[in-house]
């Protein structure tokens, strides 16, 4: 796999963001989302959470991208597994990527796809997270069992 550095991935992720923006644009004005309460900030999470896993920063995310996308939400899923999401965020096609208007479409439409589900909780997670946690008090010998 090749990567940039740099200069030229600052470059290209900016290309790619722009992309994204423009789809996301295209969300903002289309009737069937206007109903949809703060859709412009939902779109912007969105957008981050997708250039977060599109790894080959073609504006897909892969399988790879999946695999590590759940890995780092600590869902480790089996390449079966995998190839069901995926099929269910394409709506059934045979294609290998999800796209960013793919992942919009699953994120904002009705049904519920695993995968939404998933993100969708892990965003919940991380909003009830305590903010100001102390980190655990050193042990002692006398907390041996």
């Amino acid at each position: 796999m090749f990567h940039t550095g740099g200069k030229a991935y600052g470059i290209l992720k900016s290309h790619q963001e722009e992309k994204l923006n423009s789809v996301n644009e295209a969300f903002l004005t289309d009737p069937q989302y206007a109903e949809e309460e703060d859709l412009s900030s939902k779109l912007e999470m969105f957008k981050k959470k997708y250039m977060e896993f599109d790894l080959n920063d073609k504006g897909e995310i892969d399988m790879m991208g999946l695999k590590r996308m759940l890995e780092k939400l600590g869902l480790a899923k089996t390449h079966l597994e995998l190839k069901k999401m995926m099929s269910e965020v394409v709506g059934g096609t045979s294609k290998e990527t999800i796209s960013y208007t793919d992942f919009l479409n699953m994120m904002l439409g009705k049904r519920n796809a695993i995968l939404k589900l998933i993100l969708m909780f892990e965003g919940m997670g991380k909003e009830q997270e305590p903010k100001d946690v102390a980190p655990p008090r050193r042990k002692t010998f006398s907390d041996l069992p």
